[in-house]
């Protein structure tokens, strides 16, 4: 059976996980639900992580942010290496590893404008005046696959864009491969930012789209009035009280008027307005802050369950939870509190997932898909016109034929 390794580094930008997997296809030609073997993550060196941030907020510079997409390929390969030694693997025993970049930047569709664009119109006019979206993912694809010998399939959202998709989230594919013969189930992605995904065998019916927030707000607070990096377990957030009009506010944001398939960015709910809500609520005392910030995740998340995922009539009673936030107990207690009666709040450690390593194992999936040609986009979920192949392949040295 095929390895493949997925790399991921989230919205949350708290370091690169590495995954290994082995993944096949049934006889039909179908993707087969991947096995996962181990994974390790490294961190992000301190001197870079200054620099993404700094491209975060748009202070880069376009000369030192070509050097940083180079750079950031070569912290890829690093993880990719070590999970590879770990095995006692080379590139060569690698079908192909996956990863999407670190994002810098995305901007989301503006689907009432795109469906005005005609074919007489010029290409470039699709992103100048007709609200497509676009994104920036880093993390050369080329230095990937020379240092660590191995096929890399990376970049997977502008194909998707294209289309006329938000390209966000991407997960919608590899639920499909884990539950097409399951049954319809939702599972719920916590990174920095939060997804929310509908998976069934039809995929006309399934939904994928963000949520809101998921930790980016939490660690931003956390940084700003504690100096730490996440609120471990949830306990700031736990001895705090909700301050209801703080979060009443917060839940009138701009984002949540966005139709689905929609998605979110750091500009949405990253430092400039986890700060601005700071300011203004600074009477609170910071446990309070916390305790508000985590129930607007919270709140945000089963709105979106409430408003897009039960009245698909499917009858779904499970929701599958992944990502870094599961860690948070208390932002986890609060989500299971609010989700309606009969619906039980699960991790994806119930699937032989571990969920601190289901988007980098999403990776892996897509991009075994994308080398073999499958269709790895649902369109129903992220609304492009039609199903597509995701990334772009970089094949290493080892595979370079020389011809006379």
């Amino acid at each position: 059976m095929p390895y493949a390794i997925g790399l991921n580094s989230g919205s949350s930008f708290d370091g690169v996980d590495a995954v290994l997997i082995e993944i096949n296809q049934a006889e039909d030609g179908s993707v087969l639900p991947p096995k996962y073997i181990d994974a390790l993550s490294i961190d992000w060196p301190e001197d870079i992580q200054k620099e993404v941030l700094a491209a975060f907020d748009d202070t880069l510079g376009i000369f030192k942010l070509t050097r940083l997409n180079y750079v950031c390929g070569a912290v890829f390969a690093q993880a990719a290496t070590e999970l590879m030694k770990k095995h006692n693997l080379t590139g060569t025993d690698i079908d192909v590893i996956g990863y999407d970049g670190q994002t810098i930047y995305q901007e989301p569709p503006e689907h009432a404008q795109m469906q005005k664009y005609t074919a007489d119109k010029p290409f470039y006019e699709m992103w100048t005046k007709y609200g497509y979206p676009c994104g920036l993912q880093i993390g050369e694809p080329g230095v990937v696959s020379v240092l660590t010998d191995a096929p890399v399939v990376t970049q997977f959202r502008s194909v998707d864009h294209t289309l006329q998709g938000t390209g966000a989230p991407l997960m919608q594919y590899f639920d499909y491969v884990l539950f097409r013969n399951v049954g319809p189930t939702a599972t719920l992605n916590i990174g920095g930012i939060s997804n929310l995904h509908l998976a069934c065998a039809d995929r006309s019916k399934m939904r994928a789209f963000d949520c809101g927030p998921g930790n980016v707000m939490i660690d931003q607070a956390m940084r700003v009035l504690y100096g730490k990096e996440y609120d471990a377990n949830g306990e700031t957030a736990a001895r705090g009280t909700i301050y209801q009009p703080m979060l009443d506010e917060m839940l009138e944001h701009p984002f949540f008027k966005r139709e689905i398939p929609r998605c979110a960015w750091r500009l949405d709910f990253g430092a400039e307005y986890t700060q601005q809500m700071l300011d203004k609520y600074a009477e609170l005392s910071n446990e309070d802050k916390l305790a508000t910030i985590t129930a607007f995740t919270a709140e945000a998340i089963v709105r979106a369950f409430n408003e897009f995922v039960v009245p698909a009539g499917l009858g779904v009673n499970r929701l599958i939870a992944s990502g870094g936030g599961v860690r948070n107990d208390t932002l986890m207690k609060m989500i299971a509190e609010r989700l309606p009666e009969g619906v039980a709040l699960e991790t994806s450690d119930a699937i032989g997932v571990p969920p601190q390593y289901k988007e980098a194992i999403k990776f892996a999936t897509i991009a075994f898909s994308t080398k073999r040609s499958i269709a790895d986009n649902i369109p129903a979920a992220c609304g492009a016109v039609k199903f597509g192949i995701l990334g772009k392949l970089v094949l290493p040295p080892s595979q370079a034929k020389l011809t006379d």
